[in-house]
């Protein structure tokens, strides 16, 4: 297995001058860049000229991460050569929310075979429900095969989002790379490091991804009341507090979702996934040192996953929050440090800002996670 990382900005171009000479179908070209690569100037296509026999997978971002180095209007970018791994792209069309699940149903569709090992996806961040996108792919792949990835972003805007289709930035599309066969290594971790403060509440009324009340009071109104003076900022001071949900009192599974938008109409808050009515929701606010070792601790799992034997060289895809960027502001860096300094010596790193990850809480099916630091990494066994 052979990686090359390499980085675009305006003033310097490529960091390379040369690019290796690794083109096959077993190359993988994984790119992450800013939103406005919609418009104008393509430094995409100037990179994938040169690999014109390899797969191609990528997303716009809420910031590129390189290395330790986390971008505005860049592009981050790994070209990976696989030994003894096949791989293989799918994609589906998600033009609404409501057309979710079928295109999670339809990219593993595609994908799924008996050397199937692991899916990396990547999804438009605005036009999908991601739990629903979610619950498709799980519907048709094993429990056995690792499912990661994340939702494409677009700063602290949410005007637009892209990912690769047919080798082009474009809006409405989920894509998904595929890995197949014995060699492949997919480590994964996924951790928040949050606080959770006030008591926990009882959903009550809910529809899809939208909150309307907890132990039967109306959710915006009581939101507010934890909120107090920030409460005025709503919606984007609800990055700073997302609410952990779990299913019963004895569930030692948690899941975190984070607000996109409040209805003063009717009383209710929008998440970036689903709130089943039935369940446990806790607010949560910043613990900045949590954070941090919240990422340490997503790559610890990760690298427990790793098997040491015969592996030579490891790809980590990080992929963080945007309101975890937003919360730690000038500290934002000490988290992509911190998965480097735990992940295996010579480990190179490339990831993005995101709208939501992708993971398995643990072992087994994946989930839709928000504000978490979610690690994927890939690796060949001699």
């Amino acid at each position: 297995m052979e990686i090359h990382t390499l980085g675009f900005d305006q003033k310097k171009r490529w960091s390379v001058s040369h690019r290796p000479k690794i083109d096959s179908s077993r190359t993988l070209v994984v790119l992450f860049g800013s939103s406005s690569l919609l418009d104008g100037e393509d430094p995409i296509a100037e990179l994938l000229h040169d690999y014109p026999g390899s797969l191609a997978i990528g997303c716009s971002t809420a910031g590129e991460i390189l290395g330790t180095r986390i971008c505005d209007e860049s592009v981050s970018a790994a070209i990976v050569r696989f030994d003894h791994t096949d791989i293989r792209m799918a994609s589906a069309p998600v033009q609404s929310v409501e057309g979710s699940f079928a295109a999670g149903q339809d990219i593993a569709r595609q994908l799924n075979d008996a050397r199937l090992r692991g899916i990396f996806v990547l999804s438009d961040g605005l036009q999908v429900n991601g739990s629903e996108l979610v619950r498709g792919l799980n519907s048709q792949v094993s429990s056995s095969v690792v499912v990661t990835g994340g939702l494409a972003g677009d700063g602290d805007r949410f005007h637009r989002t892209w990912v690769l289709h047919n080798r082009r930035p474009q809006t409405g599309f989920v894509t998904a790379v595929g890995f197949y066969g014995e060699h492949i290594r997919i480590g994964h971790g996924s951790k928040g490091g949050w606080d959770r403060f006030g008591p926990e509440r009882r959903v009550t009324k809910s529809k899809g991804n939208v909150l309307y009340e907890l132990d039967g009071r109306p959710a915006l109104e009581l939101y507010k009341e934890y909120l107090g003076d920030r409460a005025a900022g709503l919606p984007a001071t609800g990055l700073l507090f997302p609410l952990a949900l779990r299913a019963s009192a004895s569930d030692p599974k948690s899941l975190v979702r984070t607000i996109l938008a409040v209805n003063e109409r009717d009383q209710s808050l929008t998440f970036a996934g689903d709130i089943q009515e039935g369940t446990l929701a806790q607010l949560m606010k910043a613990n900045f040192d949590r954070l941090v070792q919240g990422a340490s601790e997503a790559a610890t799992s990760t690298s427990t996953r790793l098997s040491a034997d015969g592996i030579a060289c490891t790809l980590a895809l990080a992929i963080s929050c945007v309101g975890r960027r937003l919360v730690l502001g000038g500290r934002t860096e000490e988290e992509i440090e911190a998965t480097l300094d735990v992940l295996p010596k010579g480990t190179q790193q490339i990831g993005f800002y995101s709208y939501g990850e992708i993971s398995p809480y643990a072992t087994g099916t994946c989930d839709l996670h928000n504000q978490t630091m979610t690690l994927t990494t890939l690796s060949e066994a001699a």
